[in-house]
């Protein structure tokens, strides 16, 4: 089989897994959403402010939030953020989310959901979206198949739980930001920058 159609059905695969499993009421589980060991996260590690990001590689308005993150995330020192691929627009934000979780394994998550975020333009199809991965530096495409492959699972749980999280916050859609204590939706970087601080006032009156 050609990797395009590998790729391919390994999306197909991971839209019906998703729309399988009936969202359930659960209690909250904060822990769940700012340390799950599979999300893939940047920034501090041991900062005193985490940014949980729902995102989606279909989402314009992602895209035009994400410069001012990653600005904000890299001028401050402080911030952790936790990524939560949410894909809700469409099939090919699945594959997206696939391709993106997949290059984690080579610790190339970050250069591809860069990579993604930086395409222009709504409804981006799976052809351009594996384009635009092939070109991150360094990537190892055969590994990437070979881990869609091996890790295909895994990739189709986290999403299942990043959806059962958003169901329990009451999400709407993308993008949603938890800055700390608060939550908010398309964010530039002067309302992240208020959010920030926002967050630690209320951190330090606990």
């Amino acid at each position: 089989m050609r990797r395009r159609d590998l790729f391919r059905l390994a999306a197909l695969s991971a839209v019906l897994a998703l729309g399988a499993a009936p969202a359930r009421a659960q209690a909250l589980d904060v822990e769940a959403i700012l340390n799950d060991p599979q999300a893939p996260t940047s920034g501090n590690p041991k900062g005193d402010v985490t940014i949980v990001a729902f995102l989606d590689y279909n989402c314009p308005y992602c895209k035009k939030s994400a410069p001012d993150l990653a600005r904000v995330v890299k001028e401050d020192g402080r911030i952790r953020v936790v990524y939560k691929d949410w894909p809700v627009i469409t099939e090919a934000s699945v594959y997206g989310a696939q391709l993106a979780l997949a290059a984690g394994f080579q610790g190339k998550y970050l250069a591809a959901h860069d990579a993604l975020m930086g395409i222009p333009g709504r409804r981006i199809g799976e052809a351009q979206m594996l384009q635009a991965v092939a070109a991150v530096p360094g990537l190892d495409m055969k590994r990437l198949q070979a881990d869609i492959e091996a890790h295909g699972q895994e990739i189709i749980a986290l999403l299942k739980r990043n959806r059962a999280q958003a169901d329990q916050l009451g999400l709407r859609g993308t993008p949603t930001y938890l800055v700390g204590p608060l939550l908010a939706s398309t964010l530039d970087y002067a309302s992240f920058k208020r959010a920030i601080a926002e967050a630690r006032r209320r951190q330090a009156g606990e």
